[in-house]
């Protein structure tokens, strides 16, 4: 590996990308930074010029651009964009597409199915980072595919972030994306949420930004406990029982309520605690929530 590795980086591949937005812009960037010849094709072409400056080349048409190399990657608004912009393309057998658009894992597989028709290699991505990160130190995307579809261009991916691939199924890497960026939008919006609730109190974001970071560091060591509870189905209630911190989600929710501000996210988890205890599960510790959460 490490020595095909090296070739490849002396020889260069040609490598097109479609999709100039933020995100597709710094993958060209990385690609030309370690002497890949980059193609690159998006509806408003004037997001080329400073790509075309630095030695991308701008194909006229996205057959011209897939022509152009055996490795195409994706960067859109979603995978119905893939289909408006390569559906026209009459081969596409030889290549590689790699999707790193968003999208459900349902719409992936879909795509695969599509892709692999006409003859195309087909692999998912889910770039964990923002744009300014790609290629940097702590970037990771997850992929999934058929691994012998995956393998013959993992060099050149792992230039965008540490690859992640997590199985042939082509739902997986979109999978693994959305519950990531689950987490992540929960986490900004209670912030945003919590930040609205003590202005009403005069108190200033950046005054709340320290404690709410030094939360989600505190709330950070929970989660192996939390899964190992999960799987074994098991919930035992110390110290955190579903009617205590029920009985906080109705205090947050309350709170909400007399200041004026949005309840939507607050009463939401006051309706998964609310659930929970319904379902018999007062006495048993917050993981319990799983036990309504999850998929019947």
């Amino acid at each position: 590996m490490c020595g095909r590795q090296q070739l490849r980086r002396i020889e260069g591949v040609n490598i097109t990308v479609i999709g100039l937005g933020p995100m597709g812009q710094a993958m060209v960037n990385v690609f030309l930074d370690n002497q890949h010849h980059v193609t690159v094709w998006n509806r408003t072409a004037s997001r080329a010029d400073a790509l075309v400056a630095r030695g991308a080349v701008l194909a006229t048409t996205p057959a011209e651009a897939v022509a152009a190399s055996d490795l195409i990657v994706l960067s859109l608004t979603d995978y119905q964009a893939m289909y408006a912009i390569l559906g026209d393309v009459d081969d596409l057998s030889t290549k590689t597409i790699v999707n790193l658009s968003s999208d459900t894992p349902d719409a992936s597989r879909k795509a695969g199915a599509w892709a692999r028709a006409k003859g195309a290699a087909f692999v998912t991505g889910g770039v964990m980072v923002p744009a300014p990160m790609v290629g940097q130190e702590g970037a990771y995307v997850y992929y999934s595919g058929p691994a012998e579809e995956f393998d013959a261009y993992a060099d050149e991916l792992a230039l965008l972030g540490k690859p992640e691939y997590v199985g042939a199924d082509d739902g997986l890497a979109q999978l693994w994306y959305q519950a990531q960026l689950d987490v992540f939008l929960t986490s900004l919006a209670s912030f945003l949420h919590a930040a609205a609730l003590l202005a009403e109190a005069g108190v200033k974001p950046s005054e709340f930004a320290p404690w709410a970071a030094s939360t989600l560091q505190l709330a950070a060591p929970f989660l192996t406990e939390a899964a190992e509870q999960i799987e074994s189905g098991e919930h035992p209630g110390d110290l955190s029982t579903v009617l205590m911190m029920g009985a906080t989600a109705d205090h947050v929710a309350g709170a909400s309520e007399a200041a004026g501000v949005d309840t939507a996210l607050p009463k939401a988890v006051q309706t998964l605690y609310r659930k929970a205890i319904e379902a018999g599960h007062g006495k048993a510790n917050w993981t319990a929530l799983y036990e309504v959460i999850k998929a019947r």
